[in-house]
């Protein structure tokens, strides 16, 4: 079955096999939190995206694959997108990651804090890190150069389908998160770039691109 994206809490995971990389996706919770687990093809190693909610459910997900888990990154310190990460840390002696300034906020401190321009390696896959500042303090995104195809990144709350995250709340800046989001995603990858964001569908930056003055304009 081709991969289109679309899950449902609770619902079948959606698959996508690349050359060297697995990309698993769920929803869990009524808030629609998308968990994704990557696996690497040659090794087996295993890195999950947010570990937020359904614990259950994840390790149902990480069974899926191969079993193990070698990695946890957390996108950002929100509680929708943490509430399994101490469960399943504590399940699988996974090594977490999260982004240096959301990192004292989150259940379970992270064993390493990640900044812009970082890596995260697991099997022989490599991802980017890119700190994307607004939404929360240490939110960060990670990125898939797949060299074999295009790129794959997994934004968090700070890239969405039709705009980017939600800069409502006290200490939020849309400012800040439209600057980040233009300079270091937008600018750096092309239009056929897919996004994974933290709860919904997927999109990809041409078909938000064309769009990105009308989010300037209308501020969120």
């Amino acid at each position: 079955m081709s991969y289109t994206g679309d899950v449902t809490p609770g619902g079948p995971t959606e698959v996508r096999e690349l050359s060297r990389l697995t990309i698993r996706k769920i929803s869990v919770s009524a808030m629609h939190n998308n968990v994704y687990l990557l696996t690497c093809s040659a090794t087996g190693a295993q890195l999950l995206i947010d570990a937020a909610h359904d614990p259950a459910l994840i390790q149902t997900l990480i069974a899926e694959g191969t079993g193990r888990l070698d990695a946890i990154v957390t996108t950002h310190q929100h509680w929708d997108h943490t509430r399994a990460l101490a469960e399943i840390a504590a399940a699988t002696g996974a090594r977490t990651y999260a982004g240096a300034d959301d990192a004292d906020a989150l259940p379970v401190p992270p064993d390493v804090r990640l900044s812009d321009g970082d890596t995260v390696t697991f099997g022989e896959i490599t991802l980017d890190v890119i700190h994307l500042r607004g939404h929360t303090p240490g939110s960060v995104a990670l990125s898939y150069p797949d060299p074999d195809g295009h790129a794959h990144i997994f934004t968090g709350d700070s890239l969405f389908p039709g705009g980017v995250g939600n800069t409502k709340n006290e200490g939020q800046s849309f400012e800040s998160l439209y600057a980040d989001v233009t300079s270091r995603i937008f600018d750096r990858y092309d239009d056929d770039t897919w996004i994974y964001p933290g709860h919904g569908a997927d999109t990809t930056l041409g078909v938000e691109r064309p769009h990105l003055a009308e989010w300037r304009e209308r501020g969120w």
